[in-house]
């Protein structure tokens, strides 16, 4: 989030318009946590709605949604700790492991619908720990590998 607070976004959104990636950085281990600004508010839940609003914003309407879930290793160790995601989301049915409990979360952020399109908009999703560089250098190997190929599709010079 470039500005921090809610009120700042309109104000910044449209200078990314004709990037060619956004990549927004999500902590799941934040799915018990509130925001410092609103004490009220699930910072999972407020991402979630960030993250939504900028897939079905105009200014990126033709820009590759790269979405990195972050701080695995927290989240895991908050479930092996007992804890649960129902605590944000009591829909959730599953069981307190990590793959489950990740691949609900992927789903939550990746089920938007392209405005222009009126399709699922594809987003690029990994789960990562910004400590590992291994990970990191592995994943960012892959968003440019990402990034490249929706580059050359939006020129025309491959099909998807």
């Amino acid at each position: 989030d470039v500005g921090g607070q809610r009120s700042e976004r309109k104000k910044w959104m449209h200078c990314f318009e004709n990037v060619s990636g956004v990549l927004f950085c999500v902590g799941i281990s934040a799915f018990d946590q509130t925001l410092y600004e609103d004490n009220s508010t699930n910072r999972l839940h407020e991402a979630l709605k960030l993250f939504h609003e900028i897939c079905m914003s105009k200014w990126f309407t033709n820009t590759a949604i790269i979405l990195f879930l972050n701080k695995a290793d927290l989240f895991r160790k908050k479930l092996e700790q007992g804890k649960s995601i129902t605590i944000s989301f009591p829909e959730y049915d599953g069981t307190n492991s990590f793959d489950e409990s990740v691949k609900f979360l992927t789903s939550k952020f990746t089920n938007v619908i392209d405005p222009a399109t009126g399709q699922p908009k594809h987003v690029y999703a990994h789960v990562t720990t910004a400590t590992d560089t291994e990970n990191v250098s592995l994943v960012f190997e892959a968003v440019k590998d990402f990034i490249m190929n929706a580059a050359l599709t939006a020129c025309g010079l491959i099909e998807c």
